[in-house]
């Protein structure tokens, strides 16, 4: 019995090292994934906000506006279309539409507003 014990100790503590690299690359990759998924919503952000842009006539906007049409207008489409009971699929396709129908529908509110004002 004494002789199980301080093998298992040994054990404990030759496998400590390996945890720690193992907890901080979870850490790291971790980071890495939402930089990479950060870098995804912007290009296919601007995607979006470009081609709703195209659609509707004059709403040329800088890139940075076409990224933040495509980001609201998907986050937009996210939350409306569920309300109105239209689904478009679940692939990227269908959400790539439904990003830039919200889109189409988030430059035409601004377009409401600036003429408002």
């Amino acid at each position: 019995m004494k002789r199980i014990f301080p093998l298992s100790l040994f054990m404990i503590a030759a496998a400590a090292p390996v945890l720690a690299q193992s907890e901080g690359a979870e850490i790291a990759g971790a980071a890495m994934g939402g930089i990479i998924g950060l870098l995804i919503t912007i290009v296919v952000g601007a995607a979006v906000g470009w081609v709703a842009s195209l659609i509707v006539k004059g709403g040329g906007s800088s890139l940075l506006g076409d990224i933040l049409f495509g980001i609201g207008g998907s986050i937009l489409a996210g939350w409306l279309l569920p309300k109105l009971g239209i689904s478009l699929g679940g692939g990227f396709v269908g959400g790539f539409i439904a990003a830039v129908i919200g889109a189409i529908v988030l430059i035409l509110i601004v377009r409401v507003i600036r003429r408002a004002a």
